[in-house]
């Protein structure tokens, strides 16, 4: 791990709008930036892509690319046009350019990552954008709620399916299962300083990456400071009614031998008191510290860039990172740290 006064070599990992968000901010503190991105999508663009030529779905590596294209005017005009989506009722009504051209260099380089690669060439971006695996996968969810006995489970496929669903989400599992990790995915994992795990939709974009063995065995293994990031708050569908130490608990469930350093927490959306020493225990079953931040966009539930920026440098500067390991603090107040404001 390279000294805390250089900037740091960041995974993350996730997807959508979520990564996104992680990225801008990532991209404010380090050059040296991968975005790990899930390929379950099976709607919009990326779904009928998808369907239609059989490559990894789009969409998500897509807006990853946009999120670390260099702030350079001639670049800019690139960055517009591969997040232009086309309007209109025909065969490319709905379709994004940036889904297209990647479709487009899967075909002709033969390989996804390589296309990912030629793309972020002419993007000028310093890190790279990389699928958690090099196959296509579908998410499948056990939900309550959709029988008439609210005990009984459904068996459900897809991740639009699993986003919008109005019952209970209660296990994803990846199909096929085990699937295989991207092999440099995994290796920047490895030789990462920080990882950095969220925000977004739970299920769908989040606990997909500790499903594929080969990755949460990395995350597992490295020694980079691994910071979750959790969402401002349910999103309708698959997490609606879910406490802020809930979300902890179901990725605990999914990944029971993943620990992480620290949990960022927006101060506005847990209040002190009793649901805080929720969180704090919560978060013991990762061995984590919970840091609370002002990080979200005023009056809206997305992350501030800027703010969540500050947040993972103040992370990466932390002498205390490193230093507890199987000597997790013993106490939800000792596994809160102060807030940042």
């Amino acid at each position: 791990m390279r000294p805390v006064h250089q900037a740091p070599a960041i995974v993350a990992l996730g997807g959508g709008h979520g990564l996104f968000a992680t990225l801008s901010a990532a991209r404010r503190l380090s050059r040296d930036v991968t975005a790990v991105v899930t390929v379950a999508d099976d709607g919009g663009s990326s779904g009928r892509l998808r369907a239609e030529l059989g490559v990894i779905p789009p969409g998500d590596l897509r807006m990853a690319l946009a999120a670390l294209a260099a702030d350079d005017p001639e670049v800019q005009d690139w960055t517009d046009t591969i997040q232009h989506r086309f309007g209109g009722i025909g065969a490319l009504a709905g379709h994004s350019v940036g889904n297209l051209i990647l479709a487009g260099l899967t075909e002709v380089l033969g390989d996804p990552v390589a296309a990912l690669d030629e793309l972020a060439r002419l993007l000028r971006i310093d890190g790279r954008v990389l699928p958690m695996s090099p196959i296509a996968l579908d998410i499948e969810a056990d939900v309550q709620g959709l029988e008439a006995d609210p005990r009984v489970s459904r068996c459900i496929r897809g991740q639009v399916a699993v986003a919008t669903t109005p019952g209970k989400v209660r296990r994803v599992r990846l199909l096929p299962a085990n699937p295989p990790a991207c092999p440099d995915a995994v290796r920047a994992i490895d030789v990462a300083d920080m990882a950095v795990l969220g925000p977004g939709s739970w299920f769908s974009s989040v606990i997909p990456h500790v499903l594929v063995p080969e990755l949460l065995d990395t995350l597992i293994a490295t020694p980079a400071r691994k910071v979750l990031v959790l969402n401002l708050a349910p999103e309708p569908g698959e997490t609606a009614g879910f406490s802020t130490e809930r979300h902890l608990h179901v990725l605990s469930q999914h990944a029971p031998e993943l620990t992480v350093d620290y949990v960022v927490v927006d101060s506005g959306s847990v209040p002190p008191g009793r649901e805080r020493e929720h969180l704090a225990r919560a978060a013991g079953q990762f061995r984590a510290r919970v840091v609370y931040a002002d990080v979200s966009e005023h009056g809206t539930h997305t992350h501030h860039a800027g703010k969540l920026a500050s947040v993972l440098e103040q992370l990466w500067s932390d002498p205390e990172a490193g230093s507890r390991g199987s000597e997790a603090a013993e106490t939800p107040e000792e596994r809160e740290s102060a807030s940042w404001q």
